[in-house]
C-alpha cells in the first residue's frame, strides 16, 4: 500500500437481479438452484489445457500455506536490519518464524502462516488475535541474484515506519482481512464483527481459482454431467454465471492498404472489463457478497483519475492497478479487452515483444526504425518502451501503464508531467525530447490539446480552469472516465454553464460520468441540487444511486416532493449499509457521520465519528469533525476536549492545531491561538491554512509577517484568488 492520506471513500449495498441481456432473463429466477463453490480441481478434467495454463500463475500462486514449497525467503536464520529493528528468519518444529517488532515496538517471535505472491515479491501473512493477519513489512526480493534479488528489504525504505506509524505492519493499513483477501483468494466472506472488533474471515479456495472469475460452478458442473440442454430462448441456469469470452482471434482485420486493424462483427465483450476490473483497478467495495454477473460500479467504487493516484495526463503515479488506465486508452474506446493482450488463464501476454502489438499494428509500418527511430532490438524499438513506461511499485516490482499513450515531452514542459522519452534520456533536457517528436512525427503532434492540461489547470486553480473543465466535460471525443474527472472536478462551480454540462452529464451514457455529475452538484444549492440529481436516486448503477443520495441528504424535507422522499431514503438505506461493508475501517463511520449530520442527526453522528475514534483514536478528521458538531449543537466545553484529546496523541497535525487555534479564536484568545495556527500552517501547501494564520498575524498587527506567509503560499499554489486578494489588501 502507498503511504496517503485518510480516504474517505464512498460506497453503497447489496446487488439485485440484473438482466444481462445475453439470452432473455428467465421468469422465475428464485427456482434456480444457488450455485455453490467446487475448487479448481473440479474443472480440470474437462477443461485441462485451461487449467494447466493456470497452475503456475500469478493467479494460482496468489496466497499458499506456508511450507517447505511454497516459502521462497531465507530463513536459514537470516537477519535484516530497518530502522534500528533487527528481524530475524528461522525455522522451528518444521515451521517458519520471524523475530521482530510487535505492535508495541518490543521484539516477538511470529510464526509464519502464509506465503503471499510470489514475484518478484514474496510477503508473509502472520495470524494476529481476533482473526486478523497481517502482511509483514519485510518482503522477500524473489528476481534472481543476478538483478539485485535474492534478499530481504523493506516495503518501505528511506522512511522511518516504526510500530506508531499507520504503515508499520501490525496496523491497520496492513491488514490482509481488509486490504488483501478479496484479490488474493477465492469466494472470501469477510465476516467482519463491529462489536467485538474481529473478523471471521472465510475463503472457498486460498487462491484465484477459476471460480473467481467464473462463478461458482456446481451447477455448471452437473449440467456437463447430465448433458441437460435448457429450452430455447433461455438463460441456462446450468452454465456458468456470466459470459466472460474476449474477441475471437480473427475478430481483428488489418485491411488492404490499412496499417492498424479494425474491429469486425460481434459486439464488445463489456462484461470482461467488469470481471478483471474487480481486482485490477483502485477501488473501494460497497456490498458484501460479491457474484460475478455483477457490474463492476454495482459491486465497487472504482477511482476516477484524481490526485495524488493520477499524473494531470492520467498518467499512472501511485499504485492504482491497470482498470482507470486502460479506460482512457484508444484501444478500449475500439473495443479492446484484456484477452486480446493477455491469456485468460496464464495470464502471460499472447506473444512476445513486439509480436503481440504487431498482431493489430502493421508491423512494416509500425515495427521499424522509421517508426520508432532506435535501432531494432534495442531499448526504444520495442512499443512498450515509448507507450506503456513501466512505475515501480513495492521497491522492486515495475507496471506498464495501461493507457497506452503517445509520449508527450512538451506536456512536461507545460504542466509537468513525465514522459517516456526523458526516462530513458534523463540526461538529456526536455527540450531536446520535444525537438525530437516534432522533427519525427510532424509538430502538430505536441501541438495537440490534451486533456492533461484542463484537468492541470483545474488542480492548480489557474484562471479559466473551470472553462477549460467544462469543454473537457462536454467533448464527446474524450474517455468517459477522462470526461468523468473534468465534471468531477467542477465541484464548487456555480455558473450557468456549469450548471449545463451537469445536466448533461446526467444523462451521460457512461455511468462514470452520472456519478460525478452527482459529486460535482454537491455545491449547487439545494432548489437547484434537488430536481438536477433527482433522476439518479433510481439509476440502474447502485455506485451511482448512493452518491447521489449522499449530495441530496441535506436537502430541507419541506423541499422534496412526496414521490421523492421515500426514493432518497431507500438511497440514503443503501448508502448506510455500503459504509457498514466496510465497518472496520474508521473513515466508513465517518462518511456515515457526515450524512447523518447532514439530516440533522446529530445523536446518530456523534455515535459513528465516536465509533471511528474507537477504531483509530489518532484519525485527526474525526476529531475535528466531531469537534465541529458539538459546537454546532451547543457543547463547546466538550468540543474542546475532543481537540486537546486528540492533540496529546498527535501534536503536529495541521488540522488539529488550525481547528484549535480557531476554537482559541472564537472564545477571543488571539495570542494563544497564533502558535497552533503556525503550526497549521507550517507547510505553505496547505493553503487555507496558511490563508488564515495570515489573516491572524494582520489582526495582531504582523502585517509584513502576514504578506511573508501570504507570498509563500501562493508561490506553492500562485492562482488562488483568496491568497492573491489578501495579499493585495495586506500591501496596502
Amino acid at each position: 500500500m502507498e503511504r496517503g492520506n485518510w480516504n474517505l471513500a464512498l460506497g453503497a449495498l447489496i446487488t439485485g437481479t440484473i438482466c444481462l441481456g445475453l439470452s432473455g432473463c428467465r421468469s422465475n429466477p428464485e427456482t434456480q438452484p444457488k450455485p455453490e463453490f467446487t475448487g479448481s480441481a473440479a474443472c480440470a478434467s474437462c477443461h485441462p489445457t485451461e487449467s494447466s495454463l493456470w497452475a503456475g500463475s500469478h493467479h494460482d500462486l496468489a496466497m499458499q500455506v506456508a511450507t517447505d514449497s511454497t516459502v521462497l525467503g531465507d530463513f536459514d536464520d537470516a537477519t535484516f536490519v530497518y530502522n534500528g529493528v533487527t528481524s530475524r528468519f528461522y525455522r522451528s518444529d518444521g515451521a517458519f518464524w520471524v523475530e521482530t517488532d510487535g505492535p508495541e515496538g518490543e521484539p516477538q517471535s511470529y510464526k509464519i502462516a502464509y506465503t503471499f505472491g510470489f514475484a518478484p515479491v514474496q510477503q508473509y501473512l502472520i495470524a494476529f488475535p481476533r482473526g486478523r493477519y497481517q502482511t509483514l513489512g519485510v518482503a522477500w526480493d524473489t528476481r534472481p541474484d543476478s538483478v539485485g534479488g535474492q534478499r530481504w528489504f523493506h516495503m518501505y525504505p528511506g522512511e522511518s515506519v516504526d510500530h506508531d506509524d499507520p504503515l508499520h505492519w501490525t496496523g491497520r493499513e496492513q491488514n490482509w482481512n481488509f486490504q488483501c483477501a478479496e484479490c488474493h483468494s477465492t469466494n472470501v466472506r469477510k465476516n467482519y464483527d463491529f462489536e467485538s472488533d474481529s473478523f471471521a474471515t472465510t475463503f472457498s479456495e486460498i487462491d484465484v481459482g477459476c471460480e473467481a472469475c467464473h462463478g461458482a460452478g456446481s451447477t455448471h458442473i452437473s449440467w456437463a454431467e447430465t448433458e441437460k440442454i435448457e429450452p430455447s430462448g433461455e438463460v441456462d441456469p446450468y452454465r456458468l454465471n456470466r459470459s466472460i469470452r474476449g474477441n475471437p482471434d480473427e475478430i481483428w482485420v488489418i485491411g488492404q492498404g490499412e496499417t492498424i486493424a479494425d474491429r469486425r462483427g460481434s459486439p464488445f465483450p463489456s462484461a470482461q472489463l467488469d470481471v478483471c476490473g474487480r481486482c485490477h483497478s483502485r477501488r473501494g467495495a460497497i456490498v458484501d457478497e460479491y457474484t460475478v454477473n455483477t457490474k463492476l460500479l454495482d459491486s465497487h467504487r472504482p477511482a476516477l483519475l484524481t490526485e495524488p493516484l493520477y499524473e494531470a495526463d492520467g498518467q499512472i503515479k501511485e499504485e492504482v492497478y491497470v482498470w482507470a488506465s486502460f479506460r482512457q486508452s484508444r484501444m478500449y474506446q475500439w473495443g479492446v479487452v484484456c484477452t486480446d493482450c493477455h491469456d485468460a488463464h496464464s495470464v502471460k501476454v499472447r506473444l512476445p515483444g513486439n509480436d503481440l502489438c504487431s498482431r493489430c499494428h502493421l508491423p512494416s509500418t509500425y515495427d521499424d526504425p522509421s517508426h520508432h527511430f532506435h535501432k531494432a532490438g534495442t531499448e526504444g524499438s520495442f512499443c512498450v518502451d515509448c507507450h506503456m513506461p513501466p512505475e515501480t511499485y513495492m521497491v522492486v516490482d515495475p507496471r506498464r501503464d495501461h493507457s497506452l499513450r503517445i509520449p508527450r515531452p512538451d506536456l512536461t514542459q507545460k504542466i509537468g508531467t513525465p514522459n517516456a522519452c526523458g526516462d530513458c534520456h534523463a540526461d538529456k533536457p526536455v527540450e531536446w525530447a520535444v525537438e525530437r517528436v516534432s522533427e519525427w512525427y510532424g509538430p502538430e503532434t505536441s501541438g495537440k490539446v490534451h486533456h492533461g492540461e484542463a484537468i492541470h489547470a483545474g488542480r492548480t486553480g489557474r484562471p479559466g480552469a473551470a472553462d477549460q473543465l467544462i469543454a473537457l466535460a462536454g467533448d464527446p471525443g474524450q474517455p468517459g472516465i477522462v470526461r468523468a474527472t473534468a465534471v468531477s472536478m467542477l465541484l464548487g462551480e456555480t455558473s450557468e454553464a456549469t450548471g449545463a454540462v451537469l445536466r448533461r452529464a446526467v444523462l451521460d451514457v457512461d455511468p462514470l460520468v452520472r456519478m460525478a455529475a452527482a459529486t460535482a452538484s454537491e455545491s449547487l444549492p439545494p432548489e437547484m441540487r434537488l430536481p438536477l440529481i433527482e433522476p439518479l436516486l433510481s439509476d440502474s448503477v447502485r455506485s451511482i444511486r448512493i452518491e447521489a443520495a449522499r449530495v441530496l441528504a441535506p436537502v430541507p424535507t419541506d423541499l422534496l416532493p412526496a414521490d421523492i422522499a421515500p426514493m432518497l431514503n431507500l438511497a440514503i438505506t443503501e448508502y448506510e449499509q455500503a459504509q457498514w461493508v466496510n465497518a472496520e475501517r474508521p473513515e466508513s463511520h465517518a462518511n456515515l457521520a457526515l450524512i447523518y449530520t447532514a439530516q440533522s442527526r446529530f445523536q446518530d453522528a456523534e455515535t459513528a465519528y465516536r465509533n471511528a475514534l474507537s477504531l483509530e483514536p489518532r484519525f485527526a478528521e474525526a476529531s475535528v469533525n466531531l469537534a465541529d458538531l458539538l459546537r454546532m449543537i451547543n457543547r463547546e466545553d466538550e468540543s474542546a476536549d475532543v481537540l486537546e484529546n486528540a492533540l496529546a496523541k498527535d501534536p503536529k497535525h495541521p488540522a488539529l492545531n488550525h481547528a484549535y487555534g480557531l476554537l482559541l479564536v472564537r472564545r477571543k484568545r488571539l495570542n494563544e491561538a497564533l502558535p497552533f495556527l503556525a503550526k497549521a500552517a507550517e507547510d505553505p501547501a496547505l493553503t487555507r491554512f496558511n490563508y488564515v494564520y495570515a489573516v491572524a498575524l494582520s489582526e495582531l498587527g504582523r502585517k509584513n509577517e502576514a504578506m511573508k506567509i501570504a507570498a509563500r503560499a501562493l508561490a506553492v499554489r500562485p492562482h488562488d484568488r483568496e491568497l492573491t486578494a489578501l495579499l493585495d489588501l495586506l500591501k496596502r
